[in-house]
């Protein structure tokens, strides 16, 4: 899908997301792909520029594995002139930790870089995930 490059881009991504996946993931899983994508989508309209016609490239893909979907984001973006990459955030910063987030949820991300921009991915395993008990 093609949302604008604006932070009402990742609004749209984020609805149509939940949408799409809310009858084939559970409840947490699908939490966490949209906080994801909210974030690669927020760090392309806050740091990169649009691809032609001020927009952004949003899909995801879900390959079946023996233990569920195996799900992969993309972000496309018009590229920047440093890529992503994850900060070190002080106590009191606004920012800086938006692919902190990215890489705690996700099983691994990348970026992948073309002449015309760059993409990128964050992939999550169909693992089961540990809930901490209180």
């Amino acid at each position: 899908m093609v949302v604008p490059h604006h932070p009402a881009g990742a609004r749209l991504a984020r609805h149509r997301l939940a949408d799409d996946l809310a009858d084939v993931v559970p409840p947490a899983l699908l939490a966490d792909l949209i906080a994801v994508l909210a974030e690669l989508v927020g760090n392309s309209v806050r740091h990169a520029r649009p691809l032609p016609g001020g927009v952004v490239r949003v899909a995801w893909r879900l390959r079946p594995s023996a233990n569920g979907p195996r799900i992969q984001l993309r972000v496309t973006d018009g590229g920047a002139a440093t890529g992503p990459r994850i900060r070190t955030a002080g106590l009191d910063a606004a920012d800086g930790r938006g692919l902190h987030i990215v890489a705690g949820l996700a099983t691994r991300w990348g970026v992948e870089r073309d002449g015309m921009g760059q993409r990128v991915w964050a992939e999550f395993d169909p693992t089961p995930r540990l809930v901490a008990a209180n």
